[in-house]
C-alpha cells in the first residue's frame, strides 16, 4: 500500500510537471486575430528598404537561380543543432505566404510564431526582428506582396533528435528572447539612434558577429566581438574597436556600399550578400550604421 501511495505521488508530480512545462511553452503571438494595429497599408518603396535592411534575401531566395526576388527558399543552414532551411516566402497561395494577413508576418517576426500557432526555430532570428517597429513590418508586407509568386515548398528541416520537438523552442524563449523594443537613447543623435535599430533589430548583426552557449543563446560577454561560423566552415570577425577600432565612420559606411575594407581589402563570405543589401540603403542609413558600430563597446575576441 506505501509503494502504492508513493506511486501515485510520483505521477501525479510529474502530470503537475508535464502540464506547467506545456503552459510555459506555449506559443505566444504578439497580435491576436481582433487586433488593428496592423490593419494600415504599409508603403511599398519604404518595405524595399526594410527588405533589403533585413537581409531577406540572402537566406529566402531561391537557390540555384540569380533573382533575389523570387523567395522560394530552400537554402540549407547547417548548424551544431542540425539543417534548417528558410521556407518559401513568395506570394504563392499554397507554397508561400500569399494568403498570410500582415499580422502572420508580424507575429512571425515579432513572436516567433507561425500562423498555425507553432514556434519557429530561432535559426530564423526572430530574436533580433521582434525589436523591428510596427510600422517596417507593415511597410515590408506591402513590398512583398508587389513579389512574384514561386511555387514549390522549401525542403523540410532536419534538426538533431532533441530539437525534433518545436513546443521545446519555449524553453529557448524563456532563456533567450526578448520582445522588449529599442527605446531611442535621447542623449544620443538620430543617426546614433537610427544606426543602433538597423544594427540590432533589422540587420541582425549580432546574430553572427557573437559566439553562443551550449544552448544555442548568445554569450553576452561575447556580443559582436565575433565567433564560429555554426555551419563550422570559417569565423565571423570581431566588430568591436578591438578589432576595428582604427577604422573611421567613412571607412566603416564604405565597406557597406562598395564591400572594400581600409586595408584595400573585400568582405568575403556570406557579407558579400549583406553588402549587396547594405548597398541599397540611402547613404544616411550606412552612415548611421557606421556610427553606431564605432561606438560599440571594445570586447576580446574569443577563441575559436
Amino acid at each position: 500500500m506505501r509503494a502504492r501511495g508513493l506511486l501515485v505521488i510520483v505521477v501525479v508530480i510529474c502530470a503537475a510537471a508535464a502540464a506547467a512545462a506545456w503552459a510555459v511553452t506555449e506559443p505566444r503571438p504578439a497580435f491576436s486575430k481582433d487586433d488593428s494595429a496592423l490593419d494600415q497599408e504599409g508603403d511599398v518603396a519604404r518595405g524595399r528598404l526594410v527588405f533589403a535592411a533585413g537581409d531577406c534575401a540572402s537566406c529566402h531566395a531561391l537557390v540555384g537561380q540569380p533573382d533575389r526576388l523570387r523567395l522560394g527558399g530552400g537554402l540549407a543552414l547547417a548548424s551544431p543543432y542540425g539543417t534548417f532551411r528558410p521556407p518559401n516566402i513568395s506570394t504563392d497561395k499554397i507554397d508561400g505566404i500569399g494568403s498570410w494577413q500582415t499580422r502572420d508576418l508580424a507575429n512571425a517576426l515579432l513572436s516567433g510564431v507561425s500562423p498555425t500557432g507553432t514556434h519557429y526555430y530561432p535559426s530564423f532570428p526572430y530574436s533580433s526582428y521582434a525589436k523591428m517597429t510596427v510600422a517596417d513590418v507593415r511597410d515590408l508586407m506591402a513590398f512583398l506582396r508587389t513579389l512574384p509568386a514561386v511555387a514549390g515548398k522549401a525542403p523540410p528541416h532536419a534538426p538533431k533528435l532533441l530539437f525534433r520537438i518545436r513546443r521545446f523552442v519555449g524553453f529557448w524563449k524563456m532563456l533567450y528572447f526578448d520582445r522588449q523594443p529599442i527605446i531611442p537613447d535621447p542623449g544620443r543623435g538620430d543617426p546614433w539612434n537610427r544606426g543602433r535599430y538597423l544594427v540590432e533589430a533589422l540587420g541582425h548583426c549580432a546574430e553572427c558577429h557573437s559566439s553562443r552557449d551550449v544552448f544555442g543563446g548568445i554569450k553576452p560577454e561575447t556580443r559582436f566581438a565575433g565567433g564560429p561560423d555554426p555551419e563550422g566552415v570559417g569565423y565571423f570577425p570581431n566588430i568591436t574597436p578591438a578589432r576595428i577600432g582604427g577604422w573611421t565612420e567613412s571607412e566603416i559606411a564604405e565597406l557597406f556600399k562598395t564591400g572594400n575594407t581600409p586595408n584595400h581589402g573585400r568582405v568575403g563570405s556570406s557579407m558579400t550578400d549583406v553588402v549587396t543589401n547594405t548597398a541599397m540603403l540611402p547613404q544616411d542609413d550606412r552612415d548611421a550604421i557606421a556610427a553606431y558600430v564605432k561606438s560599440l563597446p571594445t570586447r576580446p575576441t574569443p577563441p575559436p
